[in-house]
């Protein structure tokens, strides 16, 4: 499903779905959606529309997508669909690069679910993921953006988590990958997150410098798995220095080795486990620099 602007003089209405949608032909056989306010107020098969009131235009794939883009458009409430279209054109225009076919279709079904459920009452539960700030600074602020923007539209403030289920959909939108891949990383990079602030006994610092670094570090290593390209080294005199010096972080990196093994099948060599007990060791040290009253010695130093 592609998007557009106006501008389509001429054109025959092929059916109407309601007040403000209807389907067009174009010369190629090529189904379109045109929208706007009133676009298709006491119009017919057959008429001509007025391109002046046409203020989006999307061109439907063949199957049951394009069916399922009919209906959608069909039974949410325009103002939400103009929000929805209007929040992603500014995302757009802040990330400089096209969103993709498919955004505004799946924002729109998103938006209007969170929309049902808050009129009922319900809200769902879910997390912060302050991961996506630090991996993803700039689709992370887009999203809030649009989140910001669609609740100003409607009147309607949303739920501030909404700003990270819009960054999944941007990342997904954005990367040429298959749906889900960026959820799945994160869902493993969060429970790697878990594991180390239970091994802690700790709710890391989000905001830190080393948990930015832990974070990236995670990522990349997590990528490394997918790319079968591991860190690997000769020299095995520093993981053993670091595996008798810091035992509790390489307790706590040997059950991310663990958790790891369980969830992709794949092995951490012992430079990739070295460098978590590094990382490990830094977010412990800084655990524990916070938990110095002021004027106390510092805690002991960490690992170069």
């Amino acid at each position: 499903m592609a998007s557009g602007g106006g501008g389509v003089g001429g054109v025959a209405v092929h059916k109407v779905l309601n007040n403000n949608v209807v389907v067009s032909i174009d010369e190629s056989g090529q189904e379109r959606v045109l929208m706007g306010r009133g676009l298709g107020f006491q119009l017919k098969s057959g008429d001509t529309l007025d391109d002046t009131k046409v203020e989006k235009t999307f061109v439907l794939d063949q199957g049951s997508e394009a069916e399922h883009a009919r209906q959608l458009l069909t039974d949410v409430p325009y103002p939400v669909i103009e929000a929805v279209t209007r929040a992603v054109d500014e995302a757009e225009r802040t990330l400089g690069r096209s969103l993709g076919r498919r955004l505004p279709l799946a924002v729109i079904d998103h938006v209007q679910y969170v929309l049902e459920r808050l009129q009922k009452g319900i809200r769902i539960p879910s997390t912060s993921m302050p991961e996506l700030r630090v991996l993803h600074p700039q689709e992370f602020a887009a999203a809030a953006a649009m989140a910001t923007s669609i609740s100003a539209q409607l009147g309607t403030e949303l739920p501030r988590e909404e700003a990270v289920f819009l960054t999944m959909h941007l990342l997904n939108a954005t990367r040429d990958e298959p749906n889900g891949t960026a959820a799945l990383l994160f869902r493993r990079l969060q429970h790697v997150v878990g594991t180390v602030e239970e091994g802690l006994g700790v709710h890391l610092d989000t905001g830190s410098a080393d948990y930015a670094r832990f974070i990236l570090h995670i990522q990349f290593l997590l990528q490394r798995l997918v790319a079968k390209s591991m860190l690997r080294g000769s020299d095995t005199s520093f993981f053993e220095f670091a595996k008798r010096s810091y035992p509790r972080s390489y307790a706590i990196a040997e059950d991310v080795k663990s958790y790891v093994s369980a969830a992709t099948g794949s092995e951490l060599t012992d430079e990739e486990l070295l460098y978590v007990i590094v990382h490990v060791e830094r977010l412990a040290n800084q655990v524990a620099a916070d938990a110095t009253p002021s004027g106390a010695p510092d805690a002991p130093g960490e690992p170069g």
